[in-house]
This record gives structure tokens, sequence and C-alpha cells, in this order.
């Protein structure tokens, strides 16, 4: 399996990962993806800003995560300073045909890699509470629930706050 950051030439098939994706998250009444998102342009502003990673397994697009530096505002639900620098995983995604062969292990090893080329010591992510593979990778991962959130762009779903804090190098 391999890292790589995502260019222009993956948006097909990742918006074709997203179409294959969306139906199987809102079957298990997950509905913090649709029809409207993500899209191309919230997949172009990712590429745009070298922050679209993707897992590759012989030339296929696994999974896909954007490694961030973005916090929401609402995080401070959980007591999150949010002027901290955090590296942020948002739209982390595996498409059902790989699924169990360690992509979203990979994507966020890959972020827990960029906060340390940074210097950054907290890991954050929020999943849908709805979302339960999420919620059984995080903590295998290392990362502690910090608690639940409502997220205003969002109305009506509730989001798990996950962080993991990384020793000071």
């Amino acid at each position: 399996m391999e890292i790589r950051l995502a260019t222009q030439h993956d948006l097909p098939a990742l918006m074709s990962l997203v179409r294959r994706v969306v139906p199987l998250m809102r079957a298990t009444g997950n509905l913090q993806w649709d029809e409207t998102y993500p899209n191309d342009a919230v997949f172009q502003r990712d590429i745009d800003l070298n922050q679209l990673w993707i897992s590759e397994v012989n030339g296929s697009i696994a999974g896909v995560a954007a490694i961030t530096m973005d916090q929401e505002p609402d995080y401070t639900q959980v007591g999150w300073d949010i002027n901290e620098p955090a590296v942020v995983v948002h739209r982390l995604a595996v498409d059902p045909a790989f699924r169990g062969q360690g992509a979203a292990g990979a994507l966020m090893q890959k972020a827990e890699e960029v906060a340390v080329e940074r210097g950054i010591t907290a890991l954050r992510v929020d999943t849908n509470t709805q979302n339960e593979a999420t919620q059984r990778l995080f903590p295998k991962l290392g990362y502690l629930l910090a608690g639940e959130i409502t997220l205003e762009f969002r109305p009506g779903l509730r989001f798990l706050c996950y962080e993991k804090r990384l020793p000071l190098s």
C-alpha cells in the first residue's frame, strides 16, 4: 500500500469512491455525508492546499483523508483550545472493496508523520456518532474520546471528538 498526495488526476476516482461509500454510510444511519458533501470543490481545495492524501493499492485508490490544520469552532464544546496548533483529519473514507486492509490506519499514520514533521503534538479527529467503524479504529490507534459535539454546518447530527497526544521531540 502506497500513501501519497492526491492530484487533480485523482478527482474522478475520488468522487466515484464517495458515490460507493455514501449509500453504505446512510444505510447504517450515518448521515455525515450525502450527495452534496464531500464534492469536487472540497477535494479540489484539499488538493490545491497539498492536504489530501490517498492510500493506493495496485494503482487503485483504497482510501482518502484530508490531513489539515483546520479546527472547527465547535471543537470548543469538548474543551479543546482551537488556537493550539493541531493536525486534524477530515474526510476519511475507505473504498468498500478495500475495507479491512489497513487503508484508514495507514492514512491516520500519515497524519502522525505530518504532525511530527511540523513539530505538532496534538492530533484531532471527529466522527459521526453513527460511524461505528471509526469509533473502533480511533481508540486502537491511541486516540482518546474527548466528548460529543454538534457542528453548526451539519445541523441535527452529533459528532464524537477524539484526540491523540504525541510526545514532545
